[in-house]
């Protein structure tokens, strides 16, 4: 079966790079960015013109919030949902002034996402992990300023109501250290999406592929194995 990787906010291909060894054996691996498309449904039809025929969608973050759109979309497409750190509620009215407030300078500007930006996205043990806070910053400034301005101009409405429309295998994965997205918000997705399993994962951030990523292979690999091929 092929996965298709949907990185989050400011992120690329490399979120998923200590990971690809281990879920090679499930199939191809289709690393995606959200470099194209100004709201959610947009950057969903932009990853399904290029997208394989069937696939699993696994969506780190706001990636999460594409894949499930996806599967709205696409349900004979997608076959299974692996939504990673993220959330189905829509974005507060002070995370669109945060967000909004990076925007004065010019996408030229651009010199990576701020040091307290990305340390509050880690577990409080990496909070001075140089090389951690490298290679997050590294994802964003590959991206480029006109793909920061973009993703930071978004005002996601969330799909908290649509829950219910979601008929795929799905796998919820939270970080017991995140706080970008609390475990009431992972609880939640968990409910409204029927037949869902939701594991925790210890010791780690709002970046589980990143501070995690052989806990969260294994997590992944363990119920892959449960799915049935097609």
């Amino acid at each position: 079966m092929t996965l298709l990787l949907i990185p989050g906010f400011m992120a690329d291909a490399a979120l998923w790079d200590a990971m690809t060894d281990d879920l090679a054996p499930f199939g191809p691996l289709v690393a995606t960015d959200l470099s194209q498309g100004e709201d959610i449904e947009a950057m969903a039809a932009a990853l399904l013109s290029d997208a394989p025929d069937r696939f699993v969608a696994v969506g780190f973050s706001m990636g999460g919030y594409v894949a499930r759109e996806l599967a709205r979309i696409a349900p004979e497409r997608v076959c299974a949902l692996i939504l990673v750190a993220t959330s189905a509620r829509g974005d507060t009215e002070e995370l669109i002034r945060q967000r909004r407030s990076a925007l004065r300078a010019a996408p030229k500007a651009f010199k990576g996402l701020s040091r307290p930006a990305i340390v509050s996205s880690l577990h409080p043990n990496l909070a001075t992990d140089e090389a951690m806070i490298t290679r997050v910053r590294d994802m964003g400034l590959r991206l480029g300023g006109e793909i920061f301005h973009r993703q930071s101009a978004m005002a996601r409405a969330g799909d908290l109501d649509r829950l219910n429309e979601i008929a795929q295998p799905t796998l919820i994965i939270a970080a017991d250290a995140d706080r970008l997205r609390g475990p009431d918000e992972a609880e939640e997705l968990h409910r409204r999406i029927a037949g869902s399993t939701l594991v925790h994962i210890p010791h780690s951030g709002h970046m589980i592929p990143l501070e995690q990523p052989q806990a969260l292979a294994r997590v992944m690999t363990e119920w892959l194995s449960r799915l049935p091929r097609s």
